[in-house]
């Protein structure tokens, strides 16, 4: 293969999301003894990513990829990845894998731990970090991998899986005595998601808020009891004990909710930032101190109790399920809009932080 070759890079100001700027440069691709070079091939852009901008400084989500400049970073996305070349035993050229990605033509990794399943990034700057995302799945390992599904497993599965666990973690605290969930941004995948995941629940009222542009959209759905705009809380009972799972990440709204609700709020949840860009902040103006969800703390609470074989299980088959649910011919609720290069990034990036994009579209990005 050449020894040199043109690396292209997406990078954000990371106190301002909107702006990014595209860096080329020329690299070697002769891999180092211990490394392996992953070609980028295509990568999905949801609000998730934005969640990863927002929080990325007190998550440290900044921290998986460095530029090397402290005002600029990479947004991390999900996506799959060729193996362009190996110094690696047990990985070979030309072999794809599913996992974590700067928004780039290339990515250099040093696998450890390389079994059938696939391998942990053991670059020195990730060992820090959170051992979830540094997980590369092979693809011809993951008997719910399909090709034709590539697209769904970008857009839904990291996703997903913060749905799945959030929905386990919160019957697995009987809802701390709540029969009312409240979830804001209700239009979100997560939220929904998370709304189809406690579908089970009989005595339990889901209740979707959401902008009024949005609202005949979460209504369509199918999983929510009530649905209601921002503006309409206050004609929300406050006859029941109720939860709250934030996804917008507004302040503002916490605190209307908490005022609202007073003594019978008994749980405040912080999930995302789909509508703030603000760093996380755990406060409220009454009621009780929000408390934020990290999905990876409650899948290892659930691998050291189950087994990992049961867990992989339980998320797999989660997953399909919830791709057929978005995908049902009859009522689809996701479609997808697959665009080229970094450039179309950039777009993307930019109407998902201003709010532009549709709650039923789903971005990919093939690079």
């Amino acid at each position: 293969m050449q020894s040199l070759g043109t690396v292209t890079r997406l990078i954000i100001r990371k106190n301002v999301i909107d702006q990014n700027r595209l860096v080329r440069e020329q690299r070697s691709l002769i891999p180092a003894v211990g490394e392996v070079i992953l070609k980028i091939d295509r990568c999905a852009l949801t609000t998730n990513n934005i969640t990863y901008a927002a929080y990325g400084e007190s998550m440290n989500y900044w921290g998986f990829f460095p530029t090397g400049q402290s005002e600029w970073g990479h947004i991390p996305t999900w996506g799959f990845a060729d193996v362009l070349a190996s110094e690696v035993d047990g990985i070979t050229v030309g072999e794809r894998f599913y996992g974590y990605f700067p928004l780039a033509s290339h990515l250099w990794v040093r696998p450890d731990r390389v079994t059938e399943r696939g391998f942990h990034d053991a670059v020195e700057h990730r060992q820090t970090l959170n051992s979830v995302y540094n997980q590369y799945t092979r693809c011809s390992w993951d008997r719910y991998y399909s090709p034709a599904n590539e697209n769904l497993q970008m857009l839904l599965n990291p996703l997903f899986l913060t749905s799945l666990m959030l929905a386990d973690f919160l019957q697995d605290n009987q809802f701390f005595g709540a029969t009312r969930v409240v979830f804001s941004s209700a239009s979100s995948k997560t939220a929904f998601g998370t709304a189809i995941c406690l579908e089970d629940q009989s005595n339990l009222e889901r209740v979707a808020l959401t902008s009024a542009g949005n609202k005949a959209f979460v209504e369509h759905l199918g999983c929510y009891e009530r649905t209601l705009g921002y503006a309409e809380l206050a004609s929300l009972p406050t006859d029941r004990p109720t939860l709250y799972v934030d996804f917008s990440g507004r302040l503002d709204l916490r605190d209307q909710v908490h005022q609202h609700f007073a003594g019978q709020l008994v749980y405040s949840c912080a999930v995302g930032s789909t509508q703030s860009t603000d760093e996380a902040q755990l406060s409220a103006i009454t009621g009780p101190q929000p408390a934020f969800f990290f999905a990876p703390i409650q899948i290892r609470k659930r691998n050291a109790e189950w087994g990992a074989q049961r867990l992989i299980e339980y998320i797999g088959e989660g997953g399909q399920k919830f791709h057929r649910r978005v995908t049902a011919p009859a009522n689809p609720l996701l479609r997808v809009v697959e665009s080229g290069g970094l450039e179309a990034a950039q777009t993307v990036i930019s109407r998902l932080f201003h709010g532009q994009v549709a709650p039923i579209e789903g971005h990919v990005i093939r690079l």
